[in-house]
């Protein structure tokens, strides 16, 4: 059986010596040659051709010396390449490939900076971040971490009054010789996108699939606040927050696990490779699909990442700043609490797969709270009610139900129907068709 570390090929072809840049770059492994596809031993008659000039030939292609070895079982002589991994980056005639699983993959584009970058010894946050100055630093984001580095306990409370530069150089943002990284244009900057266009947070609300968009946004600017507009958009515009009450006071808790569902916005914005595309998270009526640019490593086992594992950031001067602020920890527990606290809240725990170059996260929602009307119903008073039965009753084309039109049909002012369409679509019963001014509203 092939795996990350095993090749089987039944004749040799010069092509193959692609795998050896495939597996010098990944963790090493084995191409065998004169072995199926189903592992069975098929000999070859030219082993001890190829074990004379292979070697020769692996060099000029590659600048690597396999260890190679005639093996014979049955009577029938196949070779074995054994291929070391490598610390320095190896090409075939010029171009990188990647053993990724059981599949060789030729990289290419971001894939392929990322890779130098890391097999270099130099990490791409780390990087200076060109013709970027101290002017496109904004000091309120700045102040904004001091004072939850402060507040958490991970900076002295000394820091609150250094200067931004001494800020940026104690965090490592800042080079000795006065340039800044393109972490901390990207953590503190006044526009991020203006160096960096793809690091904004993508969120849409669906209704069965990808054919029913409702509503999108997207959420630009500083990564050290974008985790708050974040919630706040998904508290305000996506998800529901039944009411209910602890005693004397009213709670409105989020469907979803609040500190859980931070912890993956946190993740998504310190894991994710900012040189592919925009972190996307889809709100569906069962269901939230969130991406993020960047796979996991390929020696990473997926099936163990809701377990407790070693912390080990894409960025580490990104990861730095939110461990500093209190916003993620640095022992590889985030994603443990996170399941944890689904299965207490009585959802499935999330799932985690690497998806297109990049790393997928699938969560739950509460099909009472997002089903059952009759829950929410409950919840609202006698003039929500009424709007609200009014516009799912109504017999009118669609393009009447206005604000003004609903204000004089049950006879009620028309600020008080702004407000009770407000709180109707804060719980998610109703959705605005088209813009503001031509639009209508619509159940759910």
């Amino acid at each position: 059986m092939e795996t990350q570390a095993i090749e089987y090929k039944q004749q040799w072809a010069d092509k193959y010596l692609t795998y050896i840049s495939g597996f010098a770059n990944a963790q090493g492994g084995t191409l065998y040659i004169g072995i199926n596809d189903a592992g069975e031993v098929v000999g070859i008659n030219n082993a001890k051709y190829l074990l004379e000039n292979l070697p020769n030939k692996a060099i000029q292609a590659t600048g690597v010396i396999p260890d190679i070895e005639i093996l014979n079982r049955n009577g029938k002589e196949y070779i074995a390449i054994h291929i070391k991994q490598s610390d320095q980056p190896i090409s075939c005639n010029g171009k990188y490939y990647m053993r990724s699983g059981s599949t060789l993959q030729e990289l290419g584009g971001t894939a392929l900076q990322q890779f130098l970058l890391e097999k270099l010894g130099y990490e791409w946050d780390a990087s200076v971040c060109k013709h970027a100055q101290m002017e496109d630093i904004d000091p309120s984001a700045v102040n904004y971490f001091v004072h939850n580095a402060v507040t958490s306990g991970r900076m002295p409370n000394s820091a609150l009054s250094d200067s931004v530069e001494t800020i940026l150089h104690n965090l490592n943002l800042l080079t000795k010789d006065g340039y800044l990284t393109n972490a901390a244009i990207l953590l503190f900057g006044k526009n991020p996108q203006s160096y960096f266009f793809t690091a904004y947070f993508r969120i849409g609300r669906f209704g069965i699939d990808d054919t029913d968009l409702i509503h999108q946004d997207e959420i630009d600017g500083n990564l050290i606040q974008m985790a708050d507009k974040v919630m706040w958009k998904l508290r305000t515009n996506y998800l529901t927050a039944p009411i209910h009450y602890e005693g004397m006071h009213r709670v409105e808790k989020l469907e979803i696990p609040e500190d859980a569902l931070r912890e993956l916005v946190y993740n998504a914005i310190v894991h994710r490779d900012y040189l592919g595309t925009n972190t996307q998270m889809k709100v569906y009526n069962d269901r939230i699909w969130f991406w993020n640019a960047g796979k996991l490593p390929d020696w990473f086992d997926v099936k163990k990442v809701s377990s407790e594992h070693l912390s080990n950031p894409r960025n580490h001067l990104i990861a730095n700043v939110f461990y500093r602020a209190g916003f993620i920890e640095s022992w590889g527990r985030g994603i443990s609490k996170v399941c944890k606290a689904f299965t207490q809240a009585n959802l499935s725990a999330p799932t985690f797969e690497n998806f297109w170059n990049g790393t997928l996260v699938q969560m739950q929602r509460n099909p009472i709270d997002q089903v059952n009307d009759q829950v929410k119903i409950e919840q609202l008073s006698e003039n929500e009610k009424k709007v609200f039965f009014f516009i799912k009753n109504s017999d009118q084309v669609n393009d009447q139900l206005t604000t003004g039109y609903i204000a004089h049909k049950l006879d009620l002012s028309y600020s008080t129907i702004q407000r009770i369409l407000r709180v109707l679509k804060k719980h998610n019963m109703i959705y605005r068709v088209g813009s503001d001014k031509k639009g209508f509203w619509s159940i759910k």
